[in-house]
């Protein structure tokens, strides 16, 4: 007799996933689509290699406003949902330079390890000043912007830059304080830490499932979560031993903070503690400082809000950053 056929059919393989989150569009076609060009390289620093993006606007009728300089969050990339900040600040007339943190993204390093966080902010700050300083852009004004880690990034570039490279400051609930149900274990990193750094890269510490904390939008959540190039894995313990010894540090030196800056934070954050955007609010020496504080929104204002929300905080950037471009104009002490 002839063997049995099984009843089950093989399922068809799976078609693999876009590229992109835009579907198969090509990438030019799409970014001509939104308004903008975007160019993609490789930046050498000497703790390694990041890739970079620089979007601009398509029309090319107008002169540049300024230049601006964005870092990505904990575990994300300068691609995929993020490049939406980007392109927004592009349409509204800036130039955009951002770059993947060391360890993240398209950049080198170990997977997600940020344990000398001085370094992760010191690399690409160079390729920031490296932009900031050249002869096309060096008369314009000259804005940081940072996200949630990318914000504690963005502020240690600031203490790391001599004074007048920045006009100003854009924070999106930056990672100034941790709340308590997302602080690392102390008793986790003291007998790690009897390990003599051996234990530091090791993905060992809890995880408190981040992404589902930050994004309000289910359907955003499901096309943040099918970035191929997001972290997935545990945190690890020299990352998260780090951070919160650089949050301190940021806390104790937010009145070295001198210019013009924008926070905003979500009362609903679970991933940081909108306690920061207001530590900084009030401890700052800046004279020109703006504080926003949306009710009933989470950690991702822009790239994890429903549409309407996410509009209200990008008109609320634009007009801060338009206001300050016009306020402090075209500067030549660089």
């Amino acid at each position: 007799m002839p063997p049995a056929q099984s009843e089950t059919a093989a399922a068809p393989p799976m078609a693999p996933p876009p590229p992109n989150f835009w579907g198969d569009m090509p990438e030019e076609e799409y970014y001509s689509s939104q308004g903008v060009r975007n160019a993609k390289s490789y930046f050498e620093t000497p703790n390694g290699k990041l890739f970079t993006q620089s979007f601009l606007p398509l029309d090319t009728t107008h002169p540049i406003k300024a230049t601006v300089y964005m870092s990505h969050g904990y575990g994300s990339d300068t691609g995929w949902l993020f490049q939406k900040i980007c392109i927004h600040y592009a349409t509204w007339g800036y130039a955009v330079f951002a770059a993947d943190l060391l360890g993240h993204g398209r950049s080198e390093g170990i997977r997600c390890y940020l344990g000398e966080m001085d370094k992760v902010a010191a690399s690409s700050l160079s390729f920031f000043k490296s932009v900031r300083f050249s002869d096309e852009y060096k008369h314009l004004p000259a804005f940081l912007f940072g996200e949630s880690m990318g914000g504690l990034a963005t502020m240690l570039m600031y203490f790391q830059s001599e004074p007048e490279t920045w006009t100003g400051l854009i924070f999106s609930a930056p990672l100034f304080v941790i709340p308590e149900p997302m602080k690392p274990s102390k008793v986790h990193l003291f007998m790690y830490g009897l390990l003599f750094g051996l234990a530091d890269t090791w993905a060992a510490m809890p995880d408190n499932k981040m992404v589902g904390k930050a994004i309000r939008d289910p359907e955003k959540l499901k096309i943040i979560a099918s970035n191929p190039r997001r972290y997935t894995g545990k945190p690890r313990v020299g990352t998260m031993r780090e951070i919160a010894r650089q949050c301190e540090y940021i806390q104790s030196n937010f009145h070295k903070v001198t210019v013009p800056f924008l926070t905003v934070h979500g009362t609903l954050d679970g991933v940081t503690c909108p306690s920061g955007s207001e530590m900084l609010y009030e401890k700052a020496s800046s004279e020109d400082k703006s504080l926003k504080v949306y009710e009933g929104m989470y950690h991702s204002l822009i790239q994890g809000e429903p549409d309407e929300s996410a509009n209200l905080v990008l008109a609320d950037m634009r007009a801060w950053i338009d206001e300050r471009v016009e306020r402090y104009g075209q500067i030549s002490k660089v």
